[in-house]
Protein backbone atom coordinates (compact mmCIF):
# COMPACT_ATOMS: atom_id res chain seq x y z
CA UNK A 1 0.00 0.00 0.00
CA UNK A 2 2.76 2.41 1.10
CA UNK A 3 4.45 1.58 -2.63
CA UNK A 4 0.92 3.00 -4.18
CA UNK A 5 1.00 6.18 -2.45
CA UNK A 6 4.72 6.93 -2.86
CA UNK A 7 4.24 6.28 -7.14
CA UNK A 8 1.05 8.44 -6.41
CA UNK A 9 2.98 11.28 -4.98
CA UNK A 10 5.74 11.26 -7.49
CA UNK A 11 3.19 11.29 -9.99
CA UNK A 12 1.31 14.09 -8.82
CA UNK A 13 4.40 16.06 -7.93
CA UNK A 14 5.71 15.39 -11.49
CA UNK A 15 2.36 16.70 -12.76
CA UNK A 16 2.64 19.89 -10.75
CA UNK A 17 6.07 20.61 -11.62
CA UNK A 18 4.84 20.30 -15.37
CA UNK A 19 1.90 22.57 -14.79
CA UNK A 20 4.40 25.51 -13.16
CA UNK A 21 7.28 25.26 -15.98
CA UNK A 22 4.02 24.85 -18.70
CA UNK A 23 2.85 28.41 -17.32
CA UNK A 24 6.25 29.52 -16.73
CA UNK A 25 7.11 29.15 -19.77
CA UNK A 26 4.41 30.43 -21.49
CA UNK A 27 4.61 33.40 -19.73
CA UNK A 28 8.31 34.09 -21.31
CA UNK A 29 6.73 33.09 -24.83
CA UNK A 30 4.12 36.05 -24.29
CA UNK A 31 6.08 38.40 -23.25
CA UNK A 32 8.92 38.38 -26.05
CA UNK A 33 5.80 38.73 -29.00
CA UNK A 34 4.84 41.33 -27.24
CA UNK A 35 8.00 43.37 -26.63
CA UNK A 36 8.28 42.40 -30.68
CA UNK A 37 4.99 44.03 -31.30
CA UNK A 38 5.14 46.68 -28.91
CA UNK A 39 8.89 47.26 -30.93
CA UNK A 40 7.27 47.12 -34.41
CA UNK A 41 4.66 49.75 -33.35
CA UNK A 42 7.35 51.95 -32.23
CA UNK A 43 9.17 51.69 -36.14
CA UNK A 44 5.96 52.46 -37.23
CA UNK A 45 5.49 55.70 -35.32
CA UNK A 46 8.85 56.65 -36.35
CA UNK A 47 8.36 56.59 -39.84
CA UNK A 48 5.07 58.15 -39.50
CA UNK A 49 6.99 61.05 -37.53
CA UNK A 50 9.85 61.01 -40.29
CA UNK A 51 7.26 61.18 -42.81
CA UNK A 52 5.22 63.93 -41.32
CA UNK A 53 8.34 65.95 -40.60
CA UNK A 54 9.54 65.91 -44.40
CA UNK A 55 5.66 67.04 -45.21
CA UNK A 56 5.58 69.79 -42.95
CA UNK A 57 9.06 71.12 -43.72
CA UNK A 58 7.51 71.02 -47.31
CA UNK A 59 4.16 72.82 -46.82
CA UNK A 60 6.35 75.44 -44.64
CA UNK A 61 9.02 76.29 -47.39
CA UNK A 62 7.86 75.03 -50.50
CA UNK A 63 9.89 77.53 -52.59
CA UNK A 64 12.95 76.66 -51.53
CA UNK A 65 12.70 73.16 -53.13
CA UNK A 66 11.14 73.79 -55.97
CA UNK A 67 14.09 76.29 -56.59
CA UNK A 68 16.95 74.02 -55.61
CA UNK A 69 15.46 71.28 -57.75
CA UNK A 70 15.41 73.81 -60.98
CA UNK A 71 18.23 75.87 -60.45
CA UNK A 72 15.87 78.44 -62.02
CA UNK A 73 15.88 82.22 -60.69
CA UNK A 74 12.74 83.03 -59.29
CA UNK A 75 13.87 86.74 -58.09
CA UNK A 76 12.03 89.13 -60.60
CA UNK A 77 14.29 91.56 -59.07
CA UNK A 78 17.21 89.98 -60.43
CA UNK A 79 18.01 91.65 -63.79
CA UNK A 80 18.69 88.23 -65.20
CA UNK A 81 15.50 86.96 -64.26
CA UNK A 82 13.39 85.32 -67.71
CA UNK A 83 9.73 85.63 -67.25
CA UNK A 84 9.63 82.30 -69.95
CA UNK A 85 11.56 80.17 -68.12
CA UNK A 86 9.56 81.05 -64.61
CA UNK A 87 6.68 80.21 -66.30
CA UNK A 88 8.04 77.50 -67.92
CA UNK A 89 8.95 75.79 -65.28
CA UNK A 90 5.57 76.26 -63.43
CA UNK A 91 3.50 74.87 -66.13
CA UNK A 92 5.86 72.17 -66.33
CA UNK A 93 5.40 71.68 -62.78
CA UNK A 94 1.37 71.75 -62.67
CA UNK A 95 -0.40 68.03 -62.13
Amino acid sequence: MSTTSGVNVLRYSALALGVFYGIVHQRSITATQKAAVAQEEYKHKQQLIEKARAEYAKSKNPAAHSSEKSGLNQDPMDPKFDLEAYFNALVSQMP
